[in-house]
C-alpha cells in the first residue's frame, strides 16, 4: 500500500468473498420478507444501512424502512434522508421523539446535559431514540439492522438472527451484514 492511498481507493475493490456474502445477505432478506411480516428495516443512514436499503430496493422486497429523526441529525444526514425518500422503492417512515418530552429535557436539565453525566445521556437517548424506536417496532415480528461483528468488541458475538426485546415485547432482530467487513 502506498503511504498516501485514500481510503476510498483502498477499499474500492470488493473482498475475495464479496459475491458469497452478498448472496447470503440477499437470501436472508428474501427469506425474512416471506417469514416475518410485519417486518421493518431500521436505518441510521450509515453505510451499512444504506447497503441494506439498496438491496431491499434492488430485490423489490416488501420491507419498509424507518429512520429515527432525533431532532439532532446533521444537515448532510437530513439531505441524505430526503434523497432516500425521493428515490426509494421501499416506503421510508420517519419517527420523531415526542416534542413535549424533548422540550422538557431541553428546559431542564438542558441541551448540553448529555455532556455532564451518563444519566443525562441515557435520559436523552430514551427520549430521542428509544421511545420512537418502540413506536417504530410496535406490532412488528422482526426488524433488520446493519450490525457487523467487526464494528466493535461489543458486537463481536452478534448473530445473523437474534431474539430481542423492545419495550418488554419479544421481537426477532436480523443482522444480514453480520459477516461483512
Amino acid at each position: 500500500m502506498k503511504p498516501h492511498t485514500k481510503a476510498t481507493t483502498l477499499h474500492a475493490q470488493p473482498s475475495d468473498n464479496f459475491a458469497d456474502k452478498l448472496a447470503a445477505t440477499q437470501a436472508q432478506l428474501k427469506a425474512a420478507a416471506g417469514e416475518f411480516q410485519p417486518l421493518k428495516q431500521a436505518s441510521s443512514l450509515g453505510a451499512e444501512d444504506v447497503v441494506i436499503t439498496h438491496i431491499i430496493n434492488q430485490l423489490a422486497l416488501d420491507i419498509p424502512v424507518f429512520v429515527l429523526e432525533t431532532g439532532a441529525l446533521h444537515s448532510d444526514t437530513l439531505a441524505l434522508l430526503e434523497r432516500l425518500q425521493a428515490n426509494s422503492r421501499a416506503p421510508i417512515q420517519i419517527y420523531k421523539p415526542q416534542h413535549e418530552a424533548v422540550i422538557a429535557f431541553v428546559k431542564h436539565p438542558g441541551q448540553q446535559a448529555i455532556f455532564e453525566s451518563m444519566a443525562n445521556r441515557k435520559a436523552c437517548c430514551g427520549i430521542r431514540k428509544l421511545e420512537p424506536l418502540g413506536r417504530a417496532l410496535q406490532s412488528q415480528k422482526a426488524w433488520i439492522t446493519g450490525l457487523r461483528r467487526e464494528q466493535s468488541q461489543a458486537r463481536a458475538e452478534v448473530s445473523a438472527q437474534e431474539n430481542d426485546m423492545t419495550n418488554g415485547v419479544p421481537i426477532v432482530k436480523l443482522n444480514p451484514l453480520v459477516d461483512w467487513t
